[in-house]
């Protein structure tokens, strides 16, 4: 059986899938949160891309018949006082959430990223203005940082993810600062 598998796949692939799959029970047992986190991560992934398959009914279709129900076989989370079916409103929601938590890390490691390599790299004056900056930020709690951004710009998910991106980017410059001047 594992000859037939070799000659469809080619050994190369078979070798690095079985690799991947040591690696992964590896983390697995090493860091189970990590594997936890991961895997709810994945099945988030799964559910906002096949939401029109997996949802059982239209998130945004109001049934005033069904408000306020309990959770049951029909509706497994139960219903708002809309009578829209919640769980069908969190697979669609995750298409959302996922969209300003990716963009957010993605924003916030890449600025901080390079106002660290900025500030290691060049030194003195600019490196002194750009710290000093970043440990204003950093004086900040992120939940207050992040209310003040919204509060000054305003609602939106463009505005929402620039709120979440101000907190992160000054601990991602630290952290490519440090890696950057060791380096230099």
């Amino acid at each position: 059986m594992a000859g037939s598998s070799d000659r469809i796949f080619g050994s190369s692939t078979v070798s690095r899938f079985n690799q991947w799959v040591e690696t992964s029970l590896r983390f697995s047992r090493q860091r189970p949160l990590g594997a936890v986190g991961a895997a709810i991560i994945f099945i988030m992934i799964v559910a906002a891309v096949l939401a029109g398959f997996v949802a059982p009914y239209d998130p945004l279709a109001t049934n005033y018949g069904t408000m306020l129900q309990a959770p049951s076989s029909f509706h497994w989370f139960g219903t708002d006082s809309y009578g829209r079916d919640v769980f069908t409103r969190i697979i669609y929601g995750s298409r959302t959430a996922l969209w300003i938590g990716f963009a957010a890390s993605f924003l916030g490691s890449t600025l901080g990223a390079l106002i660290g390599v900025t500030s290691a790299y060049f030194g003195g004056k600019i490196d002194l203005v750009l710290q000093r900056f970043m440990d204003l930020l950093l004086s900040f709690p992120l939940i207050v940082l992040a209310l003040v951004v919204v509060s000054l710009l305003g609602s939106g998910m463009t505005n929402v993810i620039f709120a979440i991106t101000v907190p992160m980017v000054p601990r991602c410059a630290l952290v490519v600062r440090s890696s950057a001047l060791t380096l230099r």
